[in-house]
């Protein structure tokens, strides 16, 4: 299953090392502002801030020019992202539209669906399909800095996970602020009962905006972990980010530079909200650690939310392989069927 895990992890070649940088610029259109003057101390102060004020941090104002735009196979929904970057492509979010087939439609239910990091367009469409089947919209939606959102000198999603501290957190703020404004257009579609799917990082920003999302009702974390920054520090898929910072910064300062990113830190939060949620690890994952997959789940299960839990027999990159896939995604469809 390693070896398995590792030929697959280094299919792609054009990674890139790139240098370590606090990003203090990618800051400045945060919601509050610290008095700290040296870069590792600023960041740490408004990663304070931002959990203490966590709702400020990821509130947004409703998007007002959604719009479809026709696809391939389908249709796209388009709007202008609520958090503004330098990087117009960026700015604009798309995501594929799947109505529920008519003969099994429920009218009323809908998810979003995160796909993993770096995954391409058609990655993911099979599960809308098949979500869609069975009487559920699915709205996948490219994250930023990927697909048609990526700035034309990067090949790979370098800007959404880096070695620039700052703007991988306005990244995966924005990735959240533009989740929960596709909530916004599906309640204006009529979409009362609405749920989440993530997939790898895609779990990550589900899980942040279920934290702060409160008609967010029934949650799918396919791959999960506790701290942003463990993650990147030991998977595989991030040995190049580590080698990058690790000559900069240790586990322990990163982690506090990305606390604001971690879901360990909204636990509370997202247990005081009235959730049924599904969590899927694998034990051969070389990606997410296992030891912070499992806190995880021991976190919620301590604070009695409603969950679910399946672990698989395989790895992070493995998952996305048969027999795997198609046994994750019974029990991701499964769990929608009956819970949303």
């Amino acid at each position: 299953m390693q070896k398995w895990e590792h030929e697959l992890a280094f299919r792609s070649t054009d990674r890139v090392v790139r240098p370590f940088d606090w990003g203090i610029e990618w800051t400045r259109n945060w919601p509050f502002h610290s008095g700290e003057t040296e870069p590792e101390r600023q960041i740490i102060d408004l990663n304070r801030q931002a959990m203490a004020r966590s709702a400020e941090f990821f509130a947004y104002q409703p998007p007002r020019d959604f719009r479809f735009a026709g696809s391939d196979d389908g249709s796209e929904v388009q709007f202008t992202s609520a958090v503004d970057t330098p990087y117009p492509e960026n700015n604009t979010v798309h995501a594929r539209y799947f109505p529920a087939k008519p003969r099994w439609n429920r009218g009323k239910k809908a998810v979003v669906l995160l796909p993993h990091w770096n995954a391409s367009p058609g990655q993911h469409v099979a599960l809308c399909k098949g979500i869609a089947e069975l009487g559920i919209t699915a709205l996948r939606i490219s994250l930023p800095y990927h697909d048609r959102r990526m700035p034309p000198e990067l090949t790979r999603a370098d800007y959404a996970v880096s070695a620039n501290i700052a703007r991988t957190i306005d990244a995966t703020r924005q990735a959240v602020i533009d989740v929960r404004s596709c909530f916004d257009w599906l309640q204006t579609r009529g979409y009362t009962d609405l749920g989440i799917v993530g997939t790898s990082l895609g779990s990550c920003y589900a899980f942040l905006a279920s934290a702060h999302d409160e008609r967010i009702k029934v949650n799918v974390f396919n791959h999960c972990s506790t701290y942003f920054g463990d993650v990147v520090w030991s998977g595989l898929s991030t040995r190049h980010i580590r080698q990058g910072i690790e000559h900069e910064i240790s586990l322990e300062r990163l982690r506090a530079v990305w606390d604001c990113v971690s879901p360990v830190h909204y636990m509370d939060r997202f247990a005081d909200l009235s959730k049924r949620s599904f969590f899927l690890y694998a034990t051969y994952d070389t990606t997410f650690p296992l030891e912070l997959s499992r806190n995880i789940v021991e976190h919620v299960q301590r604070r009695g939310a409603a969950q679910k839990l399946v672990v698989m027999p395989c790895g992070h990159y493995t998952l996305g392989e048969a027999p795997f896939k198609f046994i994750a995604g019974y029990q991701i469809c499964s769990f929608l069927k009956r819970n949303l």
